[in-house]
């Protein structure tokens, strides 16, 4: 694993743990926004895999496009393509008030355990694919 990948993955995990951590605390909010990041991160590990030396993943935050850009999209499972989806939104409402407040409101243990346990999964998968 060259420096720039591994670069990317150690904040994949950081970003994961600390989802964990805000679990823990019941910052259901942050949960799903620390997730979203670890999964960002681990996609742009794999876009900073086949990039030219001091060239550096898109300055983008879509995991679609991200997994697109990546090449892994079409290998994905339908159930990783909905972790995609339902992780997305939370990268912009978690930076904003007033969409911050409504989807706190939605946000529950049981959801954000449910985002811990996809992350956890599609992180493993995703680096499997480095």
């Amino acid at each position: 694993m060259n420096d720039n990948v591994k670069y990317w993955i150690d904040l994949a995990d950081y970003d994961f743990d600390v989802a964990k951590a805000m679990l823990e605390t019941k910052k259901y909010l942050y949960v799903g926004f620390m997730c979203h990041q670890a999964i960002e991160k681990a996609l742009k590990a794999i876009i900073a895999k086949s990039c030219a030396e001091g060239e550096i993943p898109p300055k983008i935050h879509n995991l679609q496009k991200l997994a697109e850009k990546a090449e892994l999209f079409s290998k994905m499972s339908e159930t990783q393509r909905k972790t995609l989806h339902n992780l997305n939104p939370l990268n912009i409402q978690a930076r904003y008030p007033d969409l911050k407040n409504a989807i706190a409101a939605d946000l529950t243990v049981d959801i954000c355990r449910d985002f811990i346990t996809k992350t956890e999964e599609l992180l493993c998968w995703i680096k499997q694919q480095l």
